[in-house]
């Protein structure tokens, strides 16, 4: 009677406490993400940069911890140089416009004057842009000093997270990856590795072609912009950039504006000279030799949801966002090919035990047919 009601008892308690436990764990879990938010920047900019990197590193794998610094070096510091130098000239840009708003908006009206706009429209402009500039610069000027140094520090934490967590990436992420798959049953390791392989070719297409593609445009566009003599090349060249790195997007976005404020500036010839000397040497290298290389690379996305999940992102999440959307959007793609594939295989095996079947009735049937003959 006892040991009756313990086993009772044991298969009441025993399913709770499994409850019980996932519960527990799911809130140590929330709770280690919400501290780990501020550093999501990091966290994410590591991981990116650990993917750019690997085809680097894969020729170095035989030195793991060498070849891992030197990929991390090879792509960390070019970004760093641009994107890092270049946000910094374009928040003190920013700082510098809210500190001589009378000389901007002098500068913007006798640009305004130069274009030969009827009187109407002219005063309507000007009015426009006077209420303007009464309400946006105060603000900025008050986000700008408000966060600045603050911003600076984060970056500066977040760009060391993300040089050290590239590095442990791509030193020690085949061990990682073998770890979480002995967690994995047997029967479920294939569905693993096959969501991994999906996952793997969709970030491939995402992010190697796209960083490269980006980083040598980005490079480049820093050489040929100190030789026309232009201000603020860091910052031009980060625009560029980010405008190249997201699919539908080009830096000939940037380029295009610069063209038409050089015609306004220097004129027509210049502005020509200028555009088609960009154009054939910030991309025409990229297009004959990177693009060929990186043919192979495509993540089979259409390039709207990439480019969604791309700028959504970074209004929702900042950085972190910016780079977090695509992989979560690659997450769910690869989930449904697994299964897409999982189906077919499951059809696949249903016709041909089908057919199996068909043939075995159709061979006892003729055995039948024989034996009555007989």
């Amino acid at each position: 009677m006892v040991a009756n009601i313990s086993n009772e008892l044991s298969r009441q308690i025993g399913p709770r406490w499994k409850v019980l436990v996932i519960i527990a764990l799911v809130i140590l879990f929330s709770i280690f993400v919400y501290i780990l938010l501020p550093l999501a920047d990091g966290i994410m900019l590591g991981l990116v940069f650990a993917y750019i990197a690997r085809p680097i590193y894969m020729p170095l794998k035989k030195k793991r911890h060498l070849g891992a610094f030197i990929a991390t070096m090879f792509i960390v510091v070019p970004i760093v140089l641009i994107l890092g130098m270049g946000i910094v000239e374009i928040a003190n840009q920013i700082i510098w416009i809210t500190e001589n708003q009378t000389a901007v908006l002098g500068s913007l009206f006798d640009f305004i004057r130069n274009l030969n706009i009827p009187p109407a429209y002219y005063d309507q402009i000007q009015q426009t842009i006077w209420d303007s500039s009464l309400s946006i610069l105060p603000l900025l000027g008050n986000l700008v000093f408000v966060s600045y140094a603050r911003g600076i520090a984060m970056f500066m934490i977040n760009l060391m997270i993300a040089i050290f967590m590239c590095f442990f990436l791509l030193a020690d992420g085949d061990s990682l990856y073998r770890s979480m798959l002995m967690i994995v049953s047997d029967g479920d390791q294939n569905v693993v590795k096959s969501y991994v392989h999906h996952m793997d070719v969709i970030l491939s297409g995402v992010f190697i072609g796209n960083a490269y593609a980006a980083l040598s445009v980005s490079m480049l566009s820093v050489i040929v912009f100190y030789a026309f003599g232009l201000s603020h090349v860091l910052a031009l060249a980060t625009l560029i950039f980010i405008a190249s790195a997201i699919p539908m997007f080009a830096g000939y976005m940037v380029l295009v504006v610069l063209s038409i404020i050089r015609y306004f500036s220097l004129g027509i010839e210049s502005a020509l000279v200028f555009f088609v000397i960009c154009s054939i040497v910030i991309y025409v290298p990229p297009e004959l030799f990177l693009r060929p290389y990186l043919a192979g690379i495509k993540s089979h996305i259409h390039p709207f949801l990439i480019m969604i999940a791309f700028l959504g992102g970074a209004f929702v999440g900042g950085i972190a966002g910016f780079f977090a959307a695509p992989i979560l959007l690659g997450s769910l793609v690869a989930a449904y090919r697994v299964y897409l594939e999982r189906f077919d295989g499951a059809e696949a095996e249903h016709a041909g035990a089908g057919s199996s079947g068909g043939a075995q009735a159709e061979k006892e049937q003729i055995g039948s047919g024989q034996t009555e003959a007989e």
